[in-house]
């Protein structure tokens, strides 16, 4: 993502994929709500099921609230809309959130079917680290399904370190440190 301070992306941003589409990334707001929804209904079962490690068809209301009005002191959500389509549908969205006082966040990345293995998903990584990075966390985590090759893949390929995740063999823990914004070395 261009930004002005490496550790502070500038959003909204426009990113060129891989097969010359264009999306437009931007921070998640309350009446993407529907967008969302849709969305995740246009996901395939196998797509859902990777990112909410659970058989849904679509996200109940309440996590759809939840999701739309992120915690500005804990949490940083994005959306990707789909920057040739005269409506704003969402592609794709990435998010972490943290417990209060913790240094600590947890990640998740969702990407439409039609729209992986574009380039999207590293871009959405990238940016929610530099963000984690300047609202000063330590560190970036995330649960990954044994099965997920491409997320476990793409964690590596960005440094994160893998470990089992206690008392779930079908589950995987991605953790990458990070040098707070202003620091040096990484944490």
């Amino acid at each position: 993502m261009p930004a002005a301070d490496p550790a502070d992306p500038v959003l909204p941003a426009t990113v060129v994929l891989r097969d010359g589409r264009r999306v437009i990334v931007r921070e998640i707001r309350a009446d993407d709500k529907e967008a969302l929804r849709a969305a995740v209904a246009n996901m395939s079962a196998d797509s859902r099921y990777s990112r909410f490690m659970t058989s849904i068809r679509e996200l109940p209301d309440h996590m759809l609230e939840a999701a739309t009005h992120p915690a500005p002191d804990k949490e940083f959500a994005l959306v990707v809309l789909d920057a040739d389509s005269a409506e704003e549908s969402i592609v794709g969205g990435a998010r972490y959130a943290s417990a209060a006082g913790s240094d600590t966040c947890e990640f998740a990345i969702m990407v439409v079917d039609a729209w992986q293995h574009l380039g999207l998903a590293p871009r959405l990584m990238e940016t929610l680290i530099a963000a984690a990075q300047a609202h000063g966390y330590r560190c970036i985590e995330g649960y990954v399904l044994s099965t997920n090759a491409a997320m476990r893949g793409l964690a590596k390929r960005l440094g994160f370190k893998e470990s089992p995740c206690p008392g779930d063999a079908t589950v995987r823990v991605v953790r990458l440190g990070l040098g707070v914004a202003g620091e040096t070395g990484a944490a």
